[in-house]
């Protein structure tokens, strides 16, 4: 068995396309998947699988969404290593001057062009930064996420990929939870 993490887009959000954890989970039961967790209501579940591709599971996620909820939500798996990784880069996360609570990182379903993403690092963003590397879009927001213009729909229209963001909270709840469901038995969760 697999640990992998998925990130949901757009869920729960503004009274909009609401889906209770509790369902979801119990929706990912029925596609075999086990040890299920989730994290807040914004669609960040942590679950075992066999080993398979992240977009077959990306699509069988979605598809049993839609055929439950009747709406299209964008679904991105990783498996744990790439989320540690992401993690492991970050160019901000150990800046003194950088506020853990103004990091952010946009999770994006396919690495964009070049092109695309050297025309968005020679912008302007002041006072907030981003850095791209591969799927990911490090952010640091020091007015906070609500007031950046380095939005989900920003990079979408400029990298033109799918993309959702965390704050770097809930990107280190994850792997928690992934630690709390590949502990051994015996050894006590702290």
């Amino acid at each position: 068995m697999q640990t992998y993490i998925s990130i949901l887009r757009g869920i729960n959000v503004g009274g909009n396309r609401a889906v209770k954890m509790e369902e979801l989970r119990e929706l990912y039961a029925g596609l075999g998947f086990t040890d299920i967790q989730s994290y807040i209501q914004s669609g960040n579940l942590v679950f075992r699988s066999g080993k398979q591709e992240t977009s077959e599971l990306e699509s069988a996620i979605a598809q049993k969404i839609f055929e439950q909820y009747h709406f299209e939500v964008p679904v991105m798996v990783l498996g744990v290593e790439i989320l540690k990784q992401i993690v492991a880069e970050n160019p901000f996360v150990n800046d003194p001057d950088k506020a853990e609570a103004s990091l952010h990182v946009t999770f994006l379903a396919q690495k964009p062009s070049l092109e695309a993403s050297e025309r968005i690092m020679a912008l302007n963003h002041l006072p907030d930064q981003c850095s791209i590397s591969g799927k990911s879009v490090y952010l640091h927001c020091p007015n906070g996420y609500g007031q950046t213009k380095l939005t989900n729909n920003f990079f979408e229209s400029k990298l033109s990929v799918t993309a959702t963001t965390r704050n770097w909270r809930t990107v280190r709840e994850l792997i928690r939870l992934f630690e709390k469901i590949t502990r051994p038995a015996e050894e006590p969760i702290n």
